[in-house]
């Protein structure tokens, strides 16, 4: 019997746009070259791309690269992956991305279209926020809870008067303002009073603004390493030089302080719950850091994403609450404790950095959502919030304990399990078994689990041994399979390797 020969996919032909001498990584390069064929029609939808030899060979890179380059499309939504027969051009674009039909098109490109350095950088760096797939352990899930959304539900109908609607305050409802200063000063010993807070669209907004009231381009931040990729990104499209502290068990490692000359303008840091690493900033050193500041006229933005999710001990006073000499901005948000598609974050300025504030936040938004505000300043006012959060946090110390059991008795070969005491996210180190996350990450992803591999995160520190997996919004049997198949991977794949530079 003469089998038939599986006739190539035109998609062989195409070449991606690498530069070998550009810092972008050589992964992230592909992926986005790819994408933009796929968005733009060069590459049609139901075409076979290339197997990860053969582009290997063609696009001179490594076959490891391809292979997680077409596992982001695969993520995203731009292709699909059919077991024993390859990876497939998806037929709808996703993200609202539209096709451009070369036979009707009128206008041709001749130079290239230029955009910001910065704006390159952050293109070309670090992983993005597009949406996951709801898969076991992705993180930043929200845990549903039927009461609350019976109560903000009620709550918005008495709202809904578009009539009434205007332009709000800058700084947003005075209402909202006035529960979180009260919130804040119960659960985290920040000292501020409703004059003080800027109501934002989440932190990433919150973040963006202070960055540009604070730095000007050129100046240095000063991050924790790993660090949040918003909001480096972030820094770097305001133009400002980044460098990071190393982070153990107790936070970012103030002993390293005297290498910065000359002093940053700024710090940026998560001392109650460092994220990825899920490190608490002790005392003595949250006492250094803010000398350090004020000795040498620095500005410190706390951010206090998860505040709210308390365990285990009592949390160390937040650093606005200790600092005595108005060097920190404290910001948070409600979209892990409620709703992300709210949009209501928050920042906490010092009282003679008002002025400058409101004169910059109309450029940038000339006032937050009124709508959303008053829904959750009347959920605040009315007393619903602290036993919302009382359920939360119980249903989410559950999810991380079942989670850390089942991978204490599944995977414990393989994985040393770092309980946090806050948040909703648990991070796992090697036991020696494997040392390239990446991989474990890829081979995870393809059975259907989704580990984030801390050294995507990295700033300077060349770790390559550590995991992130979120809980939050974790069923029981989401759990279970989820640890059964991680457990798999690790039994079945070597991850001993060296991780590509690319």
């Amino acid at each position: 019997m003469t089998l038939k020969r599986r006739r190539e996919s035109p998609s062989v032909g195409f070449r991606p746009s690498i530069d070998t001498s550009s810092p972008a990584p050589l992964v992230r390069q592909l992926y986005l070259s790819l994408r933009g064929a796929i968005a733009d029609g060069r590459l049609d939808a139901g075409q076979r791309l290339p197997s990860t030899r053969l582009a290997a060979k063609e696009w001179k890179l490594s076959r490891g690269s391809v292979a997680e380059a077409y596992e982001i499309l695969v993520a995203e939504g731009f292709a699909v992956a059919r077991h024993g027969s390859g990876t497939y051009i998806a037929s709808g674009v996703p993200g609202g991305l539209s096709r451009i039909d070369h036979r009707n098109e009128t206008i041709a490109y001749s130079t290239r279209r230029a955009v910001s350095d910065a704006a390159t950088r952050v293109l070309t760096s670090g992983p993005s926020l597009e949406p996951q797939k709801v898969l076991p352990f992705v993180t930043g899930r929200i845990a549903h809870d039927d009461r609350t959304a019976r109560l903000l539900n009620r709550i918005a109908g008495r709202h809904m008067n578009y009539a009434a609607e205007g332009y709000g305050d800058i700084q947003g409802e005075f209402e909202l303002r006035s529960a979180i200063a009260a919130h804040l000063a119960a659960s985290r010993g920040v000292r501020c009073a409703a004059e003080q807070i800027f109501i934002t669209a989440g932190t990433q907004q919150a973040l963006d603004l202070a960055f540009r009231v604070l730095m000007t381009p050129g100046d240095t931040a000063v991050v924790e390493d790993p660090c949040y990729p918003p909001a480096r990104q972030c820094l770097a499209l305001n133009g400002v030089k980044i460098i990071g502290l190393p982070v153990d068990a107790d936070g970012i490692m103030t002993e390293k302080l005297a290498a910065c000359s000359p002093p940053p303008t700024l710090f940026y840091v998560t001392p109650s719950n460092q994220y990825p690493v899920g490190s608490v900033l002790s005392l003595p050193r949250r006492l250094e850091l803010l000398a350090y500041a004020r000795e040498n006229g620095c500005w410190i933005v706390e951010d206090d994403y998860d505040s709210e999710f308390r365990y285990d001990g009592h949390p160390i006073a937040s650093l606005q609450g200790l600092d005595q000499a108005g060097r920190v901005l404290y910001t948070g948000t409600f979209s892990k404790a409620l709703l992300p598609s709210l949009r209501i974050g928050y920042l906490v300025v010092p009282m003679d950095l008002v002025p400058v504030f409101r004169a910059v936040r109309p450029a940038l938004d000339r006032c937050p959502p009124t709508f959303q505000q008053r829904v959750v300043g009347d959920f605040f006012n009315e007393g619903y919030f602290p036993a919302h959060l009382r359920r939360l946090r119980e249903r989410l110390r559950a999810s991380r304990d079942l989670l850390a059991n089942l991978l204490k008795d599944r995977t414990s070969e393989h994985l040393g399990i770092l309980l946090p005491d806050q948040g909703i996210n648990l991070t796992v180190r090697s036991t020696g078994t494997w040392s390239n996350d990446t991989a474990v990450s890829q081979a995870a992803l393809k059975k259907g689990v989704v580990v984030m591999p801390l050294s995507r995160m990295n700033v300077a520190s060349s770790d390559t041994s550590r995991l992130l997996l979120g809980f939050s919004g974790l069923s029981e049997q989401e759990a279970d399979m989820g640890t059964r198949i991680l457990a798999e991977v690790f039994k079945r794949g070597d991850f001993r390797r060296t991780p590509d530079v690319g």
